[in-house]
């Protein structure tokens, strides 16, 4: 229990005190009404004595009576009415409230701290009314009359007269029989005379005359002169004089509002306490009060509050008090009447009433001893009889159902307790209890249980309250009384008190577990305001334990809040749910909390705390509900109800913070630009950047660095300081930390990711951004004016409202916002604000959710929605650079929703025509692209760059020089072709151009390419179609191909500079041919010009293609060289077949011949063979240009490669020059393109499609590819360590580098006749060529003294010999060729091989270094016949 102002022995006594009736003549009662007040209350104030009293007792013991107070109250002669006593009890507790500003006791209990107000004064109040009201029962005499005083006016004509009428009257209303009410203590009631004397306007000799008559009549300890009103009401306003009044008659206010009309006089007896035993119907709050209804159960929403019941019962109290607290009491009087009232008082008590009760138990004793027989007093032998063995108590089971038995009023048994509740009302509480445990064992016996019950619960408090504690506390009396008062007696008003009395007593003693099972025990449905009080003082009870029962607490403060509510006491309901709020927030215990909240909410609603309402509804609403969706749908109507109503209080505020939907702040996503157009026909817009694309970090990255190139380019191979990479779509993963740019009068797009955490749908309806705006002209130095809230100025940024946007149970929705800035400056993008609406018969009765399926704007609002806004906020990233940042938590900026809106800019659009999707590897295809000035001023500097330029290109500089054949218009040919000369067949065809008209070589960067535009401008509004030609890329399948388009505005802005276009092309690639090629050189002694230098090249075709393309067959149409050293000269195909077809899976094997150029200019000169009727000039577009982007990624490919080893290549640059020589002897520089069409049969119509591959050549007899074969990775190999050489070997030129510094050959007879019978030995002369492949000077040495070293040689070709010289010493100077005449000797016939002579090479400047034999590898085989 609650802390109490009083001790418990102060609160027993004060609850049970002598009562005193008062009979007041008319002219009396009108002289204490001038101070507005009763006689009755007149005194009240004064009825505590400041003294000790002594009596004596039976046994003439003297007794000390402390801090005696007596009760004097006006005769009511009718009982208390059962509804005024509740709706007094009612008032009662409603005008106590927590006092404003009382620090609460914080109470910490295991990782609980809790506020919990420590005293309960509506408790208090409520008590001590209910004691004080409680009618008076036969079988207990505690409030009963002892004595009545009947006071009468000096004014008057005949005060004895009117002093025997009112004791006449007294004796009528106690002794007759038509007066059941009220009840006296004992046949003989003391009567005390009272003059009331107005000092003011009486005289004072007749006063003094009369009571001097009175004493000789009534004795002087019988009678007294009570003098009032020294002072005239209006005199001496300004004197401030204390009022005693107030205190005691503010619990009276009620009664004196309303009047019943039984009562003939108020009285303070019958209005102040009453018996709550019926059902509190008039004080319900509609709540119905069966016991189907679980005390937890929420209570159905009825959609909305009625607010109108406001506290219907506590209006008239205010009012009361108001009117109360305007009237003075007591005016008339002074202090010194004051001290007379207190000392009349004194005297009464003292004289009259003490000496009175002292002989009544004496009178008692002596007649309870003569009628027992008894030789001593009741006194003594009770001791003796108690202090042995106890009866044993018979249980409460066994015994009868007598209630209803009845003891005349003369029965000794009643004599007994009368005496017992004599001695407890005067503090005799050894006798008391004495009595009390003598009269329970009689009625026991008797079976009279009400007297039984009576008898045991006040010798129980009369134990506790003996001084010296002789005995302890008999709880088992009070159990057993409050078991029979309840359950046999049906009485629950004496149950409650003594309920009351021993949960006070046991709470003294800390045996709190104990007083709490006694409060709970009464709790029933039969009186809500008692239950809740009793169930709250037992939560109280719980937390004051040693060990505290905070969840105890918790619950029981619940279930007070809810009987609290029942009981119409709505602000102690709210404070109850509030107190236990403490203990279940943020526990998971998410019901409850949703219980507590929703009941927070109504009664703060009810009682117009609307702030507090709309935070508790908050609360259910934002927590992950569990509740069904039936109840969520409530919460949200009684939600939006309360913050409709707390919004109509303040119009003209800010708009308020909604709840829902949850907003995903991270998530936001903000777009820059035009929504891109959808595809019409065969146009194809760039994909650019939407909103409807994933982020991906690696693209992101791969747009940056092609910007990035693009404008180092711009900017002669420099990143300016200020650059910032365009970024049209801003979120979670790209770099916020600047301020983006927008362009004027171009949208901006706000994806809001809202989240409705309910399983009912919500409705947002006139939904859009909030933002501030900050003129700024950048092309002037100084800054506009500051606009703030922007959302009513038009004319500054346009705003977008979504109209109806319905968000589904537990769905995540994003919503596209739009702003259109129509001036520079710097935006803020703030939040959002919408109206927040429930959808109409959101849950239907069937339990299936009705908003599955729900079209946007079909559906209907329930017609209740609100006006708010959400911010959003978003936490930059977290900074990880410094020390500091990575010691502390702190965050970076992200200003995502902060756009600087820029000057007018170009806005290019880009339309791709005919492009294909789809191409077979190495296929050319011809589409358009189409460029498009959308925007108000002209755009330049139009760039395209891309990863991939071998992928694409616009055409050369000779495109438009090249005019179309009729024949390359018949056949739609991507190509420019020539009807070719059918001699010319297998012979090349010889042409030239220069890298620079393609753009290669020029020392730019090969991926940034120049857009062709007329006049290099676009106006505002044109548009223009140019010629695009692809190429699948060499790898099988899908290739994603990124074009980022840049340009520029005319005029030069300072905040952004240039503008960027994406475009993502996806082409799926299968395979068609596979091409092998490799070139040797030729043993031929030269070609027709007589130049030694002549090579060989082979190269297989082979069809990979799968049928499952459809193509049919492939044919080679045209090989082309084109190098600037080397270039082919014929076919020598031993096929006769005019056009090389090959069909899925055949190879085809090609040997041509090539010889060097005569020029060596910078021009690449390109020579074409053609196997058909057109050929196909390899110079010119789209040939030439596919050719030079893959000469220059190989290029790009090799030198990578390459540029790694270059550290070691610095070694020794002496050996660095040898090497080079050496090796550019093995060195060709010829690429090969082949070309070809494909036969394709779709949708049975027959295609061609046309196409290129390229090889480049670049050493002697090494073998190269048109597509890099993939290398296999080696397998696991052991770990070697190794400590690297300080100078590293410089790299010696392979074998088979050397061997190709000379070639030879030799010239001789195929056959040779000669007649061995005339001639023994046939001598055949032979030629030997050496030709000096280097461009370096060459000593070689020959030795014709080589013998075959394997027998199988000699036995296949047999022996010969060389005549003349066995060894040649030459020196060749660079490209030379040197013919040596030498003799072979034959003895007999045969096939012979002629490749013995040795060949030793070394260059002029070195020693014997890389000195390595020349070996030719072919036979020379010569047949030597015999004629």
């Amino acid at each position: 229990m609650a802390q109490c102002v009083q001790s418990v022995q102060e609160f027993i006594q004060d609850s049970f005190v002598p009562l005193v009736a008062a009979l007041c003549s008319e002219e009396a009662e009108r002289l204490t009404r001038r101070n507005n007040l009763s006689f009755a209350e007149l005194v009240r104030p004064f009825c505590r004595l400041t003294s000790e009293v002594h009596m004596r007792d039976p046994n003439n013991q003297l007794h000390i009576i402390k801090n005696l107070k007596i009760a004097v109250n006006n005769i009511i002669t009718h009982p208390p009415q059962p509804g005024a006593i509740r709706k007094l009890l009612h008032d009662v507790v409603s005008v106590s409230q927590p006092a404003e500003g009382l620090v609460a006791n914080v109470i910490t209990a295991g990782d609980y701290d809790l506020n919990i107000s420590a005293t309960t004064p509506w408790f208090e109040s409520y008590r001590e009314c209910f004691l004080q009201s409680m009618p008076a029962s036969d079988h207990e005499f505690l409030n009963h009359y002892v004595a009545c005083m009947l006071v009468v006016s000096s004014s008057e004509p005949d005060p004895v007269e009117q002093f025997l009428k009112l004791s006449q009257e007294q004796h009528r209303i106690q002794h007759s029989s038509e007066y059941s009410y009220p009840k006296w203590f004992i046949p003989n009631t003391l009567k005390y005379y009272v003059l009331l004397h107005d000092v003011s306007t009486g005289e004072e000799q007749r006063a003094d005359s009369i009571y001097e008559e009175m004493k000789q009549r009534y004795g002087t300890q019988g009678c007294y002169l009570l003098k009032i009103n020294s002072r005239v009401s209006n005199r001496g306003a300004d004197e401030q004089i204390p009022d005693p009044w107030s205190q005691y008659l503010q619990k009276n206010t009620i009664q004196n509002q309303d009047s019943y009309e039984d009562y003939t006089v108020l009285s303070n007896k019958s209005t102040d306490h009453l018996i709550s035993d019926g059902i509190d119907s008039e004080i319900k709050d509609g709540l119905s009060n069966n016991f189907k209804t679980h005390p937890l159960q929420l209570d159905h929403p009825s959609g909305s509050l009625d607010s109108t019941d406001y506290m219907k019962a506590s209006t008239s109290l205010q009012d009361s008090k108001k009117s109360n607290s305007g009237t003075p009491h007591g005016a008339c009087l002074t202090l010194t009447d004051h001290d007379r009232i207190r000392q009349f008082i004194q005297e009464f008590t003292f004289r009259g009433l003490l000496p009175h009760i002292e002989k009544t138990i004496r009178q008692l004793n002596d007649q309870l001893i003569s009628r027992k027989g008894l030789s001593r007093s009741l006194f003594t032998a009770t001791k003796k009889w108690f202090s042995g063995s106890k009866v044993p108590e018979k249980s409460i089971n066994e015994l009868k159902n007598t209630s209803g038995l009845l003891y005349p009023p003369e029965a000794p048994e009643l004599q007994i307790r009368k005496m017992a509740d004599l001695c407890f009302l005067v503090q005799h509480y050894e006798l008391a209890y004495s009595c009390y445990h003598t009269a329970k064992k009689d009625f026991l016996n008797d079976q009279a249980m009400l007297y039984a019950a009576g008898a045991l619960e006040m010798a129980a408090v009369s134990a506790f309250l003996q001084p010296g504690a002789p005995r302890p506390y008999p709880a088992h009396y009070m159990e057993t009384a409050i078991q029979t008062y309840r359950d046999i007696c049906k009485n629950m008003v004496l149950a409650e008190r003594c309920v009351l009395l021993s949960a006070e007593i046991l709470k003294s003693q800390s045996k709190y577990s104990e007083a709490a099972a006694l409060l709970i025990r009464l709790t029933s449905e039969d009186s809500d305001l008692r239950s809740a009080l009793l169930l709250e003082q037992a939560a109280h009870c719980f937390i004051n334990m040693k060990s505290p029962m905070v969840r105890k607490f918790a619950f029981h403060m619940i279930l007070a809040g809810h009987r609290f509510s029942k009981a119409g006491q709505k602000r102690h309901a709210l404070r109850c749910y509030c107190q236990a709020m403490q203990v279940y927030k943020g526990k998971g215990w998410s019901l409850a909390e949703d219980h507590i909240n929703f009941t927070i909410g109504r009664q703060s609603f009810t009682l117009r705390q609307l702030d507090n309402a709309v935070s508790a509804f908050r609360h259910i609403l934002i927590n992950d509900s569990k509740q069904p969706p039936a109840q969520q749908g409530a919460f949200l109507r009684e939600y939006l109800y309360v913050y409709k109503n707390a919004a109509q209080l303040s119009p003209d505020g800010p708009l308020p913070q909604l709840p829902l939907p949850y907003i995903n702040s991270s998530a936001t996503r903000v777009f820059f630009g035009h929504d891109r157009r959808p595809a019409e026909g065969e146009k194809q817009a760039a994909t650019h950047v939407s909103l409807d694309q994933e982020y991906d970090s690696e693209s992101s990255q791969q747009w940056k660095e092609l910007e990035e190139q693009v404008v180092s380019v711009i900017n002669k191979g420099t990143i300016p300081s200020n650059f910032q990479p365009t970024q049209f779509c801003l979120n979670r993963y790209s770099d916020n930390s600047k301020f983006p740019l927008a362009v004027i009068e171009e949208p901006i797009t706000v994806e809001v990711s809202f989240r409705n955490p309910l399983k009912v749908p919500l409705l947002l309806t006139d939904l859009s951004l909030l933002w501030k705006f900050q003129p700024k002209d950048f092309s002037a130095k100084h800054d506009g004016e500051t606009k703030d809230q922007g959302t009513c100025d038009e004319d500054m940024v346009g705003t977008e409202a979504i109209a109806e946007f319905l968000i589904n149970s537990e769905e995540t929705k994003v919503a596209r916002l739009k702003l259109f800035p129509h001036q520079t400056g710097e935006l803020h993008i703030l939040g959002v604000v919408y109206n927040l609406g429930s959808v109409q018969g959101a849950v239907s009765l069937d339990g299936i959710d009705p908003s599955v399926g729900l079209q946007t704007g079909k559906f209907v609002s329930n017609g209740l929605s609100v006006r708010g806004r959400q911010d959003l906020e978003i936490q930059g990233p977290r900074l990880n650079n410094t020390k500091e940042e990575k010691t502390s938590i702190k965050y970076g900026p992200d200003r995502r929703l902060d756009p600087i809106i820029t000057e007018e800019m170009p806005l290019l659009e880009v339309f791709f025509i005919n492009f294909p999707t789809g191409l077979l590897c190495g296929e050319i295809r011809k589409a358009y692209v189409e460029f498009v000035n959308v925007s108000k001023c002209p755009l330049t500097a139009l760039k395209v760059v891309s990863k991939h330029p071998e992928f694409f290109t616009f055409g050369g500089n000779t495109a438009v020089l090249t005019p179309l054949s009729p024949s390359a218009s018949e056949n739609c040919s991507a190509y420019k072709t020539v009807v070719t000369d059918p001699t010319s067949v297998r012979t090349a065809l010889l042409s030239s151009a220069s890298s620079a008209d393609f753009g290669v070589g020029t020392g730019g960067s090969p991926e940034v390419i120049q857009v062709p535009l007329p006049d290099a401008v676009l106006l505002p509004g044109a548009s223009v179609q140019l010629p695009m030609w692809l190429r699948g890329p060499d790898e099988e399948g899908v290739h994603e191909i990124n074009f980022l388009f840049y340009y520029e505005g005319i005029k030069k802005h300072s905040k952004m500079c240039h503008r960027v276009l994406r475009h993502t092309a996806v082409i799926c690639t299968s395979r068609s041919l596979h091409i092998r090629a490799t070139v040797c050189r030729s043993n031929a002694l030269g070609d027709e010009e007589g130049r030694g230098d002549n090579m060989l090249l082979f190269v297989d075709v082979e069809n990979i293609n799968t049928s499952e393309t459809g193509v049919k067959e492939f044919h080679i149409v045209q090989v082309s060289s084109n190098s600037k050293h080397w270039k082919l000269q014929k076919s020598v195909n031993i096929s006769g077949d005019k056009d090389t077809k090959l069909a899925s899976r055949e190879k085809a094997k090609l040997c041509f011949k090539a010889v060097r150029c005569k020029n060596s200019a910078e021009n690449y000169t390109f020579a074409d063979i053609v196997f058909g009727n057109e050929q196909i000039i390899s110079s010119a577009s789209p040939c030439a240009d596919f050719f030079f982007q893959s000469l220059s990624s190989e290029f790009k490919r090799t030198h990578v490669q390459s540029h790694s080893h270059a550290s070691q290549r610095a070694v020794k640059q002496s050996f660095d020059e040898t090497i080079r020589l050496i090796q550019r002897c093995s060195e060709v520089d010829l690429n090969i393109v082949v070309l070809w069409k494909a036969y394709v049969v779709e949708d049975n119509k027959q295609l061609i499609l046309e196409g290129q591959h390229h090889v480049a050549l670049n050493t002697v007899g090494k073998e190269a590819f048109s597509f890099p074969q993939k290398q296999e990775l080696p397998e696991t190999v052991l770990l070697k360590f190794f400590r690297p050489e300080n100078t590293p070997v410089p790299p010696r030129p392979t074998p088979e580098q050397l061997s190709n510094l000379i070639k030879t050959s030799l010239h001789y007879p195929e056959s040779f006749n000669h007649s061995f019978h005339q001639k023994s030995l046939c001598l055949v002369p032979v030629t030997l060529l050496l030709s000096n492949c280097s461009q370096a000077v060459v000593d070689v040495m020959i030795d014709l003294r080589h013998k075959p070293t394997s027998s199988e040689a000699l036995e296949i070709h047999g022996s010969f010999t060389w005549l003349g010289q066995t060894q040649y010493k030459l020196q060749l100077k660079g490209q030379e060729v040197y013919s040596l005449q030498l003799k072979a000797c034959f003895v007999h016939t045969g096939v012979y091989n002629l490749g013995t002579p040795r060949v030793f090479a070394k260059l002029v400047d070195q020693v014997t270094l890389f000195e390595t034999s020349q070996q030719n590898s072919m036979p020379a085989l010569i047949i030597i016949n015999n004629i």
